[in-house]
């Protein structure tokens, strides 16, 4: 071992926890503060928390719940990423399937578990992550094997015969993700364009830019999809949207 790795070895792990079921929240802070070498400097409950520690502590790592009230993990990963910070996400979800992995790591994840995980597999797949790896599926990856996991990944979800299967399982926008909680709620493309203060023809240019990432025909379909993943609440759905799924 080199002096660097041995360096990089006795260097403490500095973590954020961030979910706003306060029991799940404190399991997980339990576990990793009986860990050496890792110190839990904060946590907090919501998605702008998520972002004000991040931006604040400018930890190695944060484990990060999906489904989180306003603005959910993926909306947070998506800011964290595009502000060229160096800390890495772990997301965690309760709903785990192929479509919300490849949105999450597209996202800028840098691992996805389901809650269910054993704990000394979150607490391995942290360490894996500080050390600028990449995790899905208990795999890990580099950079550039992940970028062909992802791209073999759509590809699989899209069919081999799209034109651009790379225009789906893009990160939403924020204004996208914000018009698509509305559309759960019920409300029409002029509703939105009204409570957004923007025009009908640019809701309806979100709406097709959203359908058309999500791989979904219509806009009943896409907030379905966003409920059943946890990117919004079910507290805040409309009501008939709720018994679709």
């Amino acid at each position: 071992m080199n002096e660097n790795q041995a360096g990089d070895d006795l260097r403490t792990l500095r973590l954020v926890i961030v979910d706003d079921h306060p029991v799940f929240r404190q399991g997980v802070r339990n576990l990793f503060e009986v860990e050496e070498g890792v110190d839990v400097i904060a946590e907090g409950s919501s998605g702008e928390e998520a972002l004000d520690l991040v931006h604040q502590l400018q930890p190695d790592v944060i484990v990060l719940d999906i489904n989180l009230p306003n603005m959910n993990g993926l909306q947070v990963t998506s800011r964290l990423k595009a502000s060229h910070l160096n800390t890495r996400v772990v997301l965690l979800t309760a709903y785990d399937d192929r479509e919300q992995v490849l949105h999450a790591m597209r996202s800028g994840a840098s691992a996805y578990c389901p809650k269910d995980i054993e704990p000394e597999l979150l607490v391995d797949i942290v360490r894996r992550v500080a050390n600028g790896l990449f995790v899905v599926d208990n795999r890990t990856f580099d950079e550039e094997a992940l970028k062909l996991w992802l791209d073999a990944g759509v590809e699989a979800a899209t069919g081999p015969y799209m034109v651009d299967p790379g225009e789906h399982f893009v990160p939403l926008s924020p204004r996208e993700m914000e018009i698509l909680q509305y559309v759960t709620q019920g409300k029409s493309n002029k509703e939105i364009a009204q409570s957004l203060g923007i025009s009908h023809q640019t809701v309806k240019n979100h709406m097709t830019s959203i359908l058309k990432k999500l791989d979904v025909r219509d806009r009943t379909q896409a907030a379905v999809y966003a409920l059943k993943r946890g990117w919004v609440r079910p507290s805040d759905a409309d009501p008939d949207l709720k018994h679709d799924w």
